[in-house]
C-alpha cells in the first residue's frame, strides 16, 4: 500500500516522502542509499505516516505536507491530524 511518511533526522529536521513499500524506503533512507538531504542527517527515525489508497494520493499529502511548518508538521505528529483543523498562516500563534 502507498504511504506518506515523516522521518526525524538526527538535525531535528524532518523529511516527508511518500513510497509504494514503507519497509523498503526506510531500510533505504537508514543505510544512506535513500534521498540526498536524509543521507547527511543520519541516523533518521519514522515519526509518522499515513496510508493511502493510491500512490498519486500519497503523492499529493507529500506534497502538501512538504510546504507546511517545522511546526506544523509537528502537531500533525505528536496531536494528529484533528489537531490542525483551522491551522492557517493567519490564524495561529507560534
Amino acid at each position: 500500500m502507498p504511504h506518506t511518511y515523516i522521518l526525524r533526522c538526527v538535525d531535528g529536521s524532518f523529511y516527508v516522502g511518500s513510497t509504494r513499500n514503507l519497509k523498503l524506503r526506510l531500510s533505504q533512507h537508514s543505510s544512506g542509499h535513500g534521498a540526498e538531504y536524509t543521507k547527511r542527517r543520519l541516523p533518521v527515525e519514522l515519526v509518522w505516516n499515513h496510508e493511502s489508497d493510491r500512490i498519486d494520493e500519497a503523492s499529493q499529502l507529500e506534497k502538501r505536507i512538504q510546504g507546511w511548518s517545522h511546526n506544523k508538521r509537528k502537531i500533525l505528529i505528536e496531536e494528529g491530524p484533528a489537531a490542525l483543523k483551522g491551522w492557517s498562516a493567519r490564524t495561529r500563534k507560534e
